[in-house]
Formats: C-alpha cells, sequence, structure tokens
C-alpha cells in the first residue's frame, strides 16, 4: 500500500523541512514525520507571536483596527475570533494559557442563553460564526464545557430541513445589510436548500470536537457536502461561485477546498468517494514540481508564510485519509 506522501505528484516534504519558521518545521516533524518527543519551541517568544500577545485587551479581547461606531464591541469579537485562531491553529496554544483563558471569557460573553454567539450579524443568527468561534474553543481545550455543549444543541436544533445550515436572512431573500436595519430576528426557512459556505464552517466544529464528530448528523451534513465539492452554491450572493473553493486562507475562514476536506477527513470520510476522489486530485495535478502549491491566497495579511502553512495542511489531509 502507498504511503500518504506517494498519494501526490511530488514528495510534498522538503518545502516544509526547509521552512525557517519554527511552528512550520516542528509541526511538519511531529505530525508528519511522526516525531512525536519533538521539544516543541518556545512559541511565546517568536516575533509574530509576541506581537500578537501584546496587542490582548485586559478584557481577554483584541481590538478591530478602524472604528465602526455603535457596533464596535462586535467589531472586537471578530477581530478576537481572528487572533484567537492565529494561537490556535498556527502555534497549538489551549486553556493552560492564561491569554486563550482570558480571549475565551470575552468570547462566551457573547453567548446567548439559547447557545449561539451573537453579534457579528447584528441581532441576527449566525451558525458559521457561532460554530467557528466554537472549533477554536473546541480545539483550545473546552470540548466538555457546558457552553460548548449548548452550543452544539443550538447548531442541532438550528438546522435546515435537509440536515445542513445557511444564514438565515439568506433563506429570508434578504441582503445581509438588513442585520443592521432589524432589531428583530429574522427566523430560518428552513425549507430551503443548505448553504456549502455555511455548512462548511460548521462541519469544522464537529469534526474538531472527538465525540461530536461520530454523530450521525454531522455525517448527514459531510455527505451534503461532499454534494457539492467544486461546485456553486445554492446562495450565490456569498462566495457562492465556484470558483471559491480555489480560494484559499489559514487559518480557515470561510470553506473552501482545504478546509473542507479537512473536515471530512477528521469525520472519517473515504478518499475514494467521486467527489472527494475528485477534489484530492486536484491537488495531485496541480502540484509543482518542487512539491509545493501555487495556490490563490486570501487574507494572507502580513504572514509571508501562508503558502507553506496551506501546504501543511493539505499534507494534514492526505496523512489522515490514507495513513501513515
Amino acid at each position: 500500500m502507498k504511503s500518504w506522501p506517494d498519494q501526490l505528484k511530488y514528495d510534498p516534504l522538503p518545502p516544509l523541512l526547509a521552512s525557517q519558521n519554527p511552528a512550520i518545521n516542528y509541526f511538519t516533524r511531529r505530525e508528519l514525520l511522526n516525531q512525536i518527543n519533538l521539544p516543541p519551541p518556545d512559541f511565546a517568544n517568536l516575533p509574530a507571536v509576541a506581537n500578537l500577545l501584546r496587542r490582548q485587551q485586559s478584557d481577554g479581547s483584541w481590538h478591530y483596527p478602524a472604528d465602526k461606531g455603535l457596533s464596535q464591541a462586535n467589531y472586537h469579537q471578530l477581530e478576537t475570533y481572528r487572533n484567537l485562531g492565529v494561537l490556535v491553529d498556527k502555534y497549538g496554544f489551549d486553556r493552560t494559557s492564561k491569554v486563550v483563558r482570558r480571549a475565551a471569557a470575552f468570547l462566551f460573553t457573547f453567548q446567548t442563553l439559547s447557545g449561539d454567539f451573537r453579534g457579528i450579524y447584528g441581532t441576527q443568527y449566525t451558525p458559521n460564526y457561532s460554530a467557528a468561534i466554537m472549533e477554536l474553543l473546541v480545539k483550545a481545550g473546552y470540548a466538555g464545557d457546558n457552553r460548548i455543549s449548548r452550543g452544539f444543541e443550538w447548531l442541532l436544533a438550528n438546522r435546515q430541513d435537509d440536515g445542513g445550515w445557511a444564514i438565515p436572512l439568506r433563506t429570508r431573500g434578504l441582503k445581509m445589510d438588513a442585520a443592521s436595519l432589524t432589531a428583530d430576528t429574522v427566523e430560518a426557512d428552513k425549507s430551503m436548500p443548505f448553504s456549502h459556505l455555511v455548512t462548511g464552517i460548521v462541519l469544522r466544529a464537529f469534526a474538531a470536537h472527538p465525540d461530536l464528530r461520530h454523530l450521525e448528523e454531522a455525517r448527514k451534513a459531510g455527505n451534503l457536502l461532499v454534494s457539492k465539492l467544486m461546485l456553486k452554491d445554492n446562495y450565490p450572493n456569498d462566495r457562492g461561485a465556484a470558483l471559491y473553493w480555489f480560494k484559499f486562507t489559514f487559518p480557515f475562514w470561510f470553506t473552501d477546498l482545504i478546509s473542507a476536506l479537512d473536515s471530512l477527513s477528521l469525520l472519517g470520510f473515504n478518499p475514494e468517494e467521486p467527489q472527494i476522489h475528485a477534489a484530492l486530485n486536484w491537488f495531485r495535478e496541480s502540484q509543482l514540481p518542487g512539491g509545493s502549491w501555487g495556490l490563490n491566497i486570501l487574507k494572507q495579511a502580513s504572514d509571508p508564510d501562508t503558502a507553506l502553512w496551506l501546504h501543511l495542511a493539505i499534507c494534514r489531509v492526505f496523512k489522515r485519509f490514507y495513513g501513515g
């Protein structure tokens, strides 16, 4: 049986092992080469991390750089989610760190009694951002927290009839700016179809959870996501064109081909399922002779290593699907 690197046209490991980024080099050796006893770098003193830690506020938040007036607190929620993602997904921070505990405490202030996280869309439900925040908190060690359990219960209770998720405003044919125009919460029309953009994000939370990734409901939603791989979304206004499958971010933000395959690999899907096989073939065929990929990267910001982080994410997917 082929080892996972042999599933690709070229050996993907040399560009990762040659990286001068200590985090990329460390996670490559630990996760891809199974060097499990490798001592971790001092992540907190890496310049990029130290700068991020200095900018955390006393309440655990990070402040959004632009003034958004009355909605500024909710933009701070968004910025805190974004920066927590960097710490958790790039550097392996978890709740043993005071920085993470303070950020989690700030984010939990936006959780409603029902279980969702509210504010980024004003008074409106946000299954995508609720799940995205929960994904990070689960990865950071909050999987057993009752507040996280309540969040998953909310997600399961707020599915579309087909078993996926969508933004409620979109199911009513409303524009997203309606979120700031009404104080009333718009309930979803659950008879409308799922959005693969939203369903892919929600599935990341289930995939991250060591127990809930095995739920039948997660499997059903995973099948819905598989059915839309590399196809246009049911809702055209939110990254609905098929080309958005091939616009990538790391840490994951929207649903793209890497983030979707990452979740599906954790959920235990078979790489030989036709749509998954075709998606994996896209990475096989687009790999460059040196072992890397020339990806269309969004939200690269100031990190010059985004392409390598995505490269590492692709390798994680292939290793999960094919073992080794």
